[in-house]
């Protein structure tokens, strides 16, 4: 796990053909590296959009709206979860708490927590990461 943590820190992602490489330094098999990236929602195997949006789908944000959040950023957005936009901007992701829950529904971008997000809130927010790009 640090050696991947290493290479998505520098590189921003895990390279595919980095796979086989850190098979053979670790003497385990090309599967066992791979189901690790798989696994773990904090790993990618390409590189995220500029901006990364992560929307809580936890129960209370589930319950406060986060679904149709969801749809609307989606939408709004153009891509589903996994995805990342045309234009490279905004990779979409969801995560299953962001330990706000009283402030449902919540998204993370890069380091900030967005509380009770309307989708009015969600496109201004969008609105003012486009504007300063």
């Amino acid at each position: 796990m640090p050696v991947l943590h290493s290479i998505q820190a520098e590189i921003g992602f895990i390279p595919r053909e980095a796979v086989p490489i850190m098979a053979n330094a670790m003497n385990l098999s090309r599967a066992e590296i791979h189901g690790v990236i798989s696994f773990y929602h904090d790993f990618r195997d390409q590189p995220a959009g500029q901006h990364t949006v992560q929307l809580c789908r936890a129960e209370a944000c589930q319950a406060m709206g986060a679904r149709e959040l969801e749809a609307h950023a989606r939408a709004r957005l153009g891509i589903g979860f996994g995805e990342t936009t045309a234009n490279g901007r905004f990779t979409l992701e969801p995560v299953y708490c962001l330990g706000n829950c009283a402030c449902s529904p919540s998204i993370r971008i890069g380091a900030e927590t967005y509380a009770r997000v309307s989708i009015e809130k969600f496109d201004a927010i969008m609105a003012g990461l486009e504007a300063k790009e």
